[in-house]
């Protein structure tokens, strides 16, 4: 599907930022923060502001089209993958992946509590990742 009729089907009006955003978002699977997302479009939009980049993800978080990820207490991420999946942070490198979600957490999702609809589930993992392991001696 193409960017602009995407935002168009979270009811976000397209524009030239906002595109652009939401293809960082979508090819760059890294979790980035709106500081991360403005630096590397800066250098081919410098009319971007860091305000423009945080309102849209703001907006984007607002209307479903992207994830607001809150897994570091210090940092706020964001995913352009808005279907059900848990995140995994490493505490040594600090990067975060996409680990699939439980079928019980996505039962939780779909489900009334007390009379409440549940619209959204969080699965945060913390620990080390497979690949800092490697650079750690266990004996």
């Amino acid at each position: 599907m193409d960017l602009y009729k995407q935002l168009l089907t979270y009811n976000i009006k397209p524009s030239i930022q906002r595109v652009a955003i939401m293809n960082y978002l979508l090819t760059h699977r890294t979790h980035p923060s709106a500081d991360e997302i403005f630096l590397k479009l800066n250098k081919s939009m410098p009319t971007l502001s860091k305000t423009t980049v945080y309102n849209t993800l703001k907006l984007f978080a607002e209307h479903g089209a992207a994830l607001m990820l809150t897994i570091d207490e210090k940092n706020v991420c964001f995913d352009g993958d808005t279907s059900p999946h848990a995140h995994f942070l490493c505490k040594k490198c600090g990067k975060i992946y996409d680990l699939p979600m439980a079928s019980s957490a996505k039962e939780v999702m779909e489900m009334k509590s007390d009379g409440h609809l549940i619209t959204e589930v969080h699965n945060y993992y913390k620990g080390i990742c497979k690949n800092c392991l490697k650079d750690i001696n266990i004996d």
